[in-house]
């Protein structure tokens, strides 16, 4: 299975000037190496939709510099300041002359998606329907596989530990879960495709890694258990309730649950791309697939990160944090933002509530990053009032060049960096 890479080591690898650089991308799916080429890159052609600000056309610069040495073909980049959209562009670099990205066309968020969670989290707590200090025994319930039994710490884990990633689990240790499908269907005696109560149940007879509360690791695992809470506090399931108290008092109709195979796609959604093919987790045969399409479930990923959303619908759901809506308050929002029990890494930086923290001179710099086999994201909300999106339909490529935040992210902070007058003008009312 793709592990990826490891984020224990995050915060020291957050970069310089405080401004959260190099986030190893997480991975998702399995495969192996397949010759499939997105289309011939000696007969592409650049076709960019939308609008960009008056001096802002350096960002239009260094997305197609990084699409074109990766030979990327849809990208989507957002750029909001100060709560007014200033960027809104959609990116191709194809063969294919069907094929014309949008400033609206919808990106797998892969982890991208845990914001989304984290913030249903806050509402519910917010509305006093929900305590970050319940334990998940007391929320759920866990039954672990015939024979098995859960770990007894399992009844330390908050969700509060959930949604900062201290809940015990480390994929570096006994690896990711939520990418064992065809091992939980035979454990359980179930067929393919698994649910996500299968998941669950597989999981509640893992052994912790860990005392819960003690150790940073990364968990998808922890997010899906957020996402079941959810569905069961809220009464409507999980997907509606983000639906209709996250996503939709803000006007973002597009956002949607991703799915895993292609004859599925939503209308507007980009094709993905992967060298890599692999086994099928919708059949007991393990049919060969393309990597992005059917290797793992997006449908079961949703709360971990399996929605749908195009860059600039990303960057409206990021204006929850910045205050001033009727989704979170500002207790609520100083929540999302608080340090752990764990306190700072090793370089001065920490998870909060699905967003990775740097406090720096002038204010706060958070961002998170994602990636499934044929996905790479990542957001960016500066102290300065400066968020972006750039969205990618592709996380590997033969040139064998990084995905990783850093690589992504940099560009975008030198072309910010320059910029020394913002335009006024305000793209939301274009998209929404």
């Amino acid at each position: 299975m793709g592990q990826g890479l490891s984020r224990r080591d995050f915060g020291r690898l957050m970069g310089s000037a405080g401004l959260g650089l190099a986030v190893p991308a997480l991975a998702g799916g399995c495969g192996t190496p397949s010759q499939q080429a997105a289309t011939r890159a000696g007969a592409r052609t650049w076709q960019v939709s939308g609008t960009a600000g008056a001096g802002l056309g350096g960002f239009d610069t260094a997305v197609k510099s990084l699409m074109q040495a990766r030979n990327i073909p849809c990208g989507a980049l957002a750029v909001m300041r100060k709560g007014k959209l200033v960027l809104a562009r959609g990116y191709t670099w194809s063969d294919d002359t069907s094929l014309k990205v949008q400033p609206t066309s919808l990106f797998r968020l892969a982890s991208l998606s845990k914001a989304v969670t984290a913030t249903a989290v806050a509402r519910l707590v917010q509305d006093g329907r929900l305590s970050l200090s319940a334990r998940v025994t007391d929320l759920l319930t866990l039954t672990p596989p015939p024979g098995q039994s859960p770990d007894p710490r399992l009844g330390q884990v908050t969700v509060r530990r959930l949604l900062q990633h201290l809940g015990g689990w480390d994929r570096d240790i006994s690896g990711d879960p939520t990418y064992r499908d065809r091992a939980t269907a035979k454990l359980l005696g179930v067929p393919l495709p698994i649910g996500r109560e299968h998941m669950v149940q597989y999981g509640t007879g893992l052994k912790l890694d860990h005392d819960p509360g003690t150790t940073f690791a990364y968990s998808n695992y922890g997010y899906l258990l957020l996402g079941q809470i959810i569905g069961k506090v809220a009464g409507t399931g999980y997907e509606q309730y983000v639906q209709q108290n996250v996503l939709g008092p803000l006007g973002i109709t597009r956002m949607r649950p991703g799915t895993s195979l292609k004859a599925d796609r939503a209308p507007g959604e980009v094709p993905y791309f992967s060298q890599r093919t692999g086994p099928s987790v919708f059949d007991e045969a393990g049919t060969t697939l393309p990597a992005p399409y059917g290797t793992f479930n997006v449908e079961n990923r949703t709360p971990m990160g399996g929605w749908l959303a195009s860059a600039v619908d990303y960057v409206r759901f990021t204006q929850i944090h910045d205050g001033g809506t009727s989704v979170l308050n500002s207790s609520s929002i100083a929540s999302i933002f608080a340090k752990p029990e764990t306190g700072l890494n090793s370089g001065g930086s920490y998870y909060g509530f699905g967003w990775y923290v740097r406090d720096v001179t002038g204010g706060r710099n958070t961002w998170h990053s994602g990636a499934l086999d044929g996905t790479s994201t990542i957001v960016t909300r500066r102290y300065d009032g400066v968020t972006w999106a750039l969205l990618f339909d592709q996380r590997d490529d033969p040139s064998g060049l990084t995905y990783d935040y850093d690589d992504f992210s940099a560009p975008l902070h030198k072309v910010a960096n320059a910029v020394t007058t913002w335009p006024a003008t305000d793209l939301f009312g274009t998209y929404f």
